[in-house]
């Protein structure tokens, strides 16, 4: 089976995505699968490298370009009708995670991996995902939001209507972006007003929460379609308050530990929220939950992430290792549920006759 991984894409978290798919292509079984790399430049253009039939270098140029090492290509330039294709998507960010691509795939008709368009565009929107949480009654962390009209029309007005609702310290978010990019922790009024500007660069929504005082970060990986399994919960141990995109990526100077130690009641209320979540969103391959647990045992959701990152630093693979499932059967896993949940979207009737 050819599996098209396609990585870069118009987003602030690029490089991110390169990472993953770097480490994605590392660990297909190429006993029974070929790979196509399908690189997306920064710019929009999409260029396809070398079908791989065997395990590539670890330190493989990914980043094709029509002068070197690749050949534009278009969407449709990649499918085959004559092949058993899978897209592995390994795109973070806006038009990657967000629905966007997942509308294209569902348009093309090809079977792919991870969440489709409505859990990953409420997925990605973390003020939409909030809101379906709390229909379903899962704890959250008091919240406001603000859009880019409040923001550019009176920004003493938006810095007022945060205050009015929460109390300082409070974290200022983009309410489509990951990997912590324009995420920042306000502790008073001009702080607030840096922090709002910065997360209006990244996007014309703006999610403000409140803080939670030292809390763990823990995380758990959720696996599956209709069946849902959940891991071992896994903790960030930090040496900085907040995990910021450097971080996660540059410094590498937070801890994963897997699995936390936390007792056993918890971590089933932790599954179970994982679960909750995953549903309420209409989830399917994989996600990753993120929560805060504060040292009284208060537990509240922070985020789903429909398509985490599988680069070194990354928990969600290292969650399912902790659980007993290896990088390269997680992958296979993946492609499985991808093409188990095609088949069965082919099989429902789609004309109706009277």
């Amino acid at each position: 089976m050819e599996i098209i991984v396609l990585y870069g894409g118009k987003s602030a978290e690029h490089d991110i995505s390169v990472l993953t798919a770097t480490s994605i292509i590392q660990h297909i079984q190429y006993d029974v699968h070929t790979v196509t790399p399908v690189y997306i430049d920064i710019n929009g253009h999409w260029f396809a490298g070398p079908n791989l039939s065997e395990k590539p270098a670890a330190d493989i140029n990914l980043r094709f370009n029509q002068a070197e090492n690749g050949h534009a290509v278009v969407p449709t330039d990649i499918l085959n009708e004559d092949k058993d294709q899978v897209i592995f998507p390994a795109l973070h960010g806006p038009n990657g995670e967000d629905g966007t691509i997942q509308g294209l795939f569902e348009t093309l008709n090809v079977a792919y991996v991870g969440a489709g368009v409505l859990a990953s565009a409420a997925g990605m929107d973390k003020i939409v995902s909030k809101h379906l949480f709390n229909q379903v009654g899962l704890p959250q962390v008091p919240f406001t939001t603000l859009n880019a009209f409040e923001w550019e029309n009176d920004a003493d007005a938006a810095v007022a209507k945060v205050t009015e609702s929460l109390t300082y310290p409070v974290f200022v978010k983009p309410a489509n972006m990951g990997s912590s990019v324009g995420i920042s922790q306000a502790t008073d009024a001009a702080e607030l007003k840096a922090a709002l500007a910065l997360a209006f660069r990244f996007d014309r929504r703006v999610l403000v929460e409140a803080s939670v005082e030292n809390p763990r970060e823990v995380e758990l990986a959720v696996l599956g379609n209709e069946e849902v399994f959940v891991s071992v919960p896994g903790e960030l141990g930090k040496e900085q308050g907040f995990y910021d995109y450097d971080e996660k990526y540059i410094n590498n100077t937070t801890e994963m530990i897997i699995p936390a130690k936390i007792d056993d009641e918890t971590v089933a209320k932790l599954q179970a929220y994982a679960k909750e979540a995953y549903l309420v969103l209409d989830g399917s391959g994989l996600s990753r939950a993120d929560f805060f647990l504060t040292k009284d045992g208060d537990i509240y959701i922070n985020e789903v992430n429909t398509l985490p990152g599988f680069t070194q630093f990354s928990m969600y693979p290292s969650l399912w290792e902790a659980s007993g499932k290896g990088f390269d059967e997680l992958i296979e896993e993946l492609i499985q549920l991808a093409l188990n949940r095609y088949n069965k979207k082919q099989s429902i009737q789609k004309a109706f006759e009277l």
